[in-house]
């Protein structure tokens, strides 16, 4: 999976915490953890990971106005090169769009296994956002009504092939790889190959920038 990462763990359930250290996968490196905001904030401080892994809901976050505990741990730490990617149990709309208002790249859910995590935080790392797929229909609408020009470009959308507009709308609204293959019923290495074409014809560089070019024309 690459070069070690440096991630803190930032939850209030101990249990968790050392469940999904033990998880995840060697390429992970967990410099630190913490169970409230002024720990958290702390020990970013001290380390300076490549991501920090952030529940949402954290004790220690009174004084803070109208913010979450992982709000208040993202503010609190600006400016910071580390990249925020929350972890929650909760999948209510009005979280996953607050978290990522303060900042964070990304937002899966405590159902996802160490492996999914794992390269969920590769992905924030290397400049992706990420989000579990239910998820990314509320980041979408939240942010879509702000991105300016919403129309369809048709020429844009004509330099694809059907297949490749559906395997865009899969990748852009936050699906791995894997979850495409399934849903299209087609194999992992086709999914790879209709990515880099689509990347390609739109010239752009990542899934993150996929997702931003699909969001801001409402193709999701």
């Amino acid at each position: 999976m690459g070069e070690s990462l440096r991630v803190v763990i930032v939850d209030d359930h101990s249990i968790f915490r050392s469940g999904l250290r033990a998880d995840l996968d060697p390429s992970v490196d967990v410099v630190g953890e913490a169970a409230d905001v002024a720990t958290a904030i702390a020990v970013i401080a001290a380390t300076v990971p490549d991501v920090v892994l952030l529940d949402v809901h954290l004790p220690g976050a009174s004084g803070v106005a109208e913010a979450s505990g992982g709000e208040a741990v993202i503010r609190g730490s600006a400016p910071t090169a580390s990249r925020f990617l929350a972890l929650s149990v909760s999948d209510a709309a009005e979280d996953v769009v607050r978290v990522i208002r303060a900042g964070a790249r990304g937002y899966i859910t405590k159902g996802s296994s160490g492996g999914e995590v794992s390269r969920a935080v590769h992905a924030v790392a290397g400049g992706d956002a990420v989000f579990s797929p239910r998820l990314a229909g509320f980041v979408l609408d939240a942010f879509g009504a702000v991105a300016g020009e919403t129309a369809v470009v048709d020429d844009e959308l004509d330099r694809l092939s059907a297949r490749e507009q559906e395997v865009m709308r899969l990748i852009a609204r936050g699906y791995a790889y894997k979850e495409v293959a399934t849903e299209l019923f087609i194999s992992i290495k086709t999914v790879e190959t209709h990515v880099s074409s689509v990347l390609r014809k739109l010239q752009l560089s990542s899934r993150h920038e996929l997702t931003v070019w699909a969001s801001e024309r409402r193709l999701l």
